[in-house]
């Protein structure tokens, strides 16, 4: 990634991360996008804690990451939530655009029953 495309997805990433936070009753989901895997953490941001990841290695190691993993990804997230009685989220795109695999994970979530 160039130095400049970099520069620029953090400067939208601190834009958004300024205008949304986490709690423990509604935490901020956060994504990170890699070349070969996509990465998801529900945060509460008061105390600093994580409170669930996923990500595409847990489903399979060495494969690139498509879009029905990305949605899988969102779904494995959507039942850990669940289990730790967390209901609806606040969503943290990280600066990416909302289409392809990034869409695909919120959309596996929201069918895992999150609600943001």
């Amino acid at each position: 990634m160039s130095t400049l495309k970099k520069l620029r997805r953090n400067r939208i990433r601190l834009g958004i991360r300024s205008k949304i936070s986490g709690s423990a009753e509604k935490p901020r989901l956060s994504i990170y996008r890699s070349n070969t895997a996509i990465y998801a953490q529900l945060i509460d941001d008061i105390n600093g804690h994580t409170l669930a990841s996923a990500s595409s290695t847990e489903i399979a190691k060495s494969e690139n990451v498509n879009v029905s993993k990305a949605k899988e990804v969102g779904k494995i997230l959507a039942e850990k939530a669940k289990s730790n009685g967390i209901e609806s989220i606040v969503f943290d795109r990280s600066g990416y655009l909302y289409h392809g695999k990034v869409k695909a994970l919120a959309d596996g979530a929201r069918e895992g029953g999150l609600k943001f």
